[in-house]
């Protein structure tokens, strides 16, 4: 743009690249953000759940919260319920608009420059930089790119670093609870005939205010439809206002997230919770380590793939060993049939399992893997007791 050769350019002002944004401009390098929306943080497509250990790690603000998370309940299909609860919150539920846009800001107030309303079209390695065309018919370079535009994003594969190998679909809309019937935590549903080889949700937001969604591989709407009804003829919400949205979650990362001069972070390299489909925290500590080898290559002048390599390796050690597990754990699921999902609930409801859960001072919101491991070894001795 106008002959200007940036230090970084970072595709998507998502909560992962303006992370990434803030932490190379923190250290005076001279940043672009370029998002294709006008306004940051819309349209929002996700619940807006994240782990209080997020919050904690990265010393954020909670001017986005809208409630704390700290209790939770899970129907089978045949409406059978565990409760999980905790004294100390485990998550925030937040205004992800709000939380998108706070993120641009400090990343903006440490001299990183946000472009809105331009979606970038191509992507060319050139010998000493990357050029990005734009739907605008405008040119930016930069010495560096970071890709962080979410699943949708055509560069990945431009730059041929492969397609995503697993992915599901989530939709969700807005609904009111009916007058009298407060909406005190959250609700997980665990019906392959609600959510096919998912889960569905009910969050809520404010007293009378929830989001009520569900993954799904196939017609996820239809399927949030049919959810939503049921809420509707059950009396727990009135008809449903509220747009229903929709967006597609990757359920492994890409096989490469690196190139010559570009790294991939967050949904658009596949750093999801395969779980729960949550890619926010994850996202960050990608971001972070994106940063970090960004650093390094620019004060080196070193942009090889070599060079870049390193993004992966650090982000494999940190967060892929739990993938790995959340993915297993997650295949697992998809193929159980709602007979032993109840008599999963019936086990775990006669032998007491979720209360390990909920005694536990150690089953980390955000570390699937982790918590299922503990899980495991505390239940064993409960299942083996006659």
């Amino acid at each position: 743009m106008n002959g200007e050769l940036f230090d970084t350019i970072v595709i998507g002002a998502g909560p992962v690249g303006s992370w990434a944004a803030q932490l190379l401009a923190l250290d005076g390098y001279n940043v672009a953000v370029l998002e294709e929306h006008e306004r940051i943080g819309e349209p929002m497509q996700c619940t807006g759940i994240i782990g209080v250990e997020c919050f904690e790690r990265f010393h954020l603000p909670t001017d986005s919260v809208l409630r704390e998370a700290r209790s939770a309940r899970l129907f089978s299909p045949s409406g059978k319920s565990i409760h999980l609860n905790s004294e100390r919150p485990q998550a925030y539920i937040v205004d992800r608009g709000t939380f998108d846009r706070m993120l641009a800001d400090g990343a903006a107030a440490r001299g990183a420059r946000y472009f809105t309303s331009i979606g970038v079209t191509g992507i060319e390695i050139a010998q000493d930089r990357v050029r990005l065309s734009t739907d605008k018919g405008e040119t930016f370079e930069s010495r560096t790119a970071i890709i962080a535009s979410g699943f949708y994003s055509k560069l990945t594969r431009k730059l041929g670093l492969g397609k995503y190998r697993d992915f599901i679909t989530g939709a969700q809309s807005e609904v009111t609870i009916k007058e009298g019937g407060a909406l005190d935590e959250i609700e997980i549903y665990l019906d392959q005939n609600v959510a096919p080889g998912f889960f569905a949700w009910l969050v809520p937001t404010s007293p009378q205010r929830a989001l009520a969604g569900l993954f799904s591989r196939r017609a996820p709407k239809k399927h949030l439809g049919n959810f939503i009804r049921r809420l509707y003829d059950e009396g727990r919400i009135t008809e449903c206002e509220g747009k229903i949205v929709h967006g597609a979650i990757p359920l492994k990362p890409l096989g490469r997230t690196y190139c010559e001069r570009v790294i991939v972070a967050g949904d658009a390299a596949g750093q999801v919770k395969p779980v729960t489909g949550g890619g926010v925290y994850f996202g960050m500590i990608c971001a972070r380590i994106a940063a970090e080898v960004m650093k390094t290559a620019l004060s080196d002048n070193n942009f090889s793939e070599r060079s870049m390599s390193a993004y992966q390796k650090k982000w494999q050690k940190e967060i892929g060993g739990e993938l790995r597990r959340g993915y297993l754990a997650r295949h697992i699921y998809e193929i159980l049939s709602n007979q032993l999902i109840d008599h999963l609930f019936d086990l775990s409801l006669d032998k007491g399992l979720h209360e390990i859960i909920n005694e536990s001072d150690n089953m980390a919101f955000d570390w699937h893997g982790r918590a299922l491991s503990e899980f495991t070894r505390k239940a064993l001795p409960r299942l083996l007791k006659p």
